[in-house]
């Protein structure tokens, strides 16, 4: 396969992962796993928001420097604000530190509520529609 064919196909299962992990979002705050708990879901919800949010940060930076996308994500959101405008850079950076921590568990935090996650939905959503165009 040669290189701009690679690089389509990649593009296009990215997207198609991308798509996956924000129905899976939507599938554990709509209650459509009911077998986890509420602060599980949520937390579930937030892993794959914030993995989504990365596949489009990677996407953006490898098309626009190869070898970029295999930086630490702190590297990467340093460097966004180059490849896209500096207000989706800092959309990018506010809602990637939500999402980190709202996936992680600590014994003495309370995690995500559902409103916290459902407005990180809407905007990840956002987010890779502007990085997508």
């Amino acid at each position: 396969m040669n290189a701009p064919a690679a690089s389509a196909a990649a593009s296009s299962a990215s997207g198609t992962a991308v798509g996956a992990l924000l129905l899976t979002a939507d599938l554990l705050l709509t209650d459509g796993l009911s077998a986890a708990t509420a602060a599980g879901r949520h937390r579930g919800a937030s892993l794959a928001l914030r993995t989504a949010l990365e596949i489009c940060v990677d996407r953006v930076l490898d098309g626009a420097v190869p070898g970029l996308a295999d930086t630490t994500m702190r590297a990467k959101l340093l460097c966004l604000h180059r490849y896209t405008t500096p207000e989706t850079a800092r959309r990018i950076r506010s809602v990637w530190s939500h999402l980190c921590l709202g996936c992680h568990y600590h014994q003495y935090e309370i995690g995500p509520t559902h409103d916290q996650v459902r407005l990180w939905r809407a905007e990840v959503g956002a987010l890779v529609r502007e990085l997508r165009s």
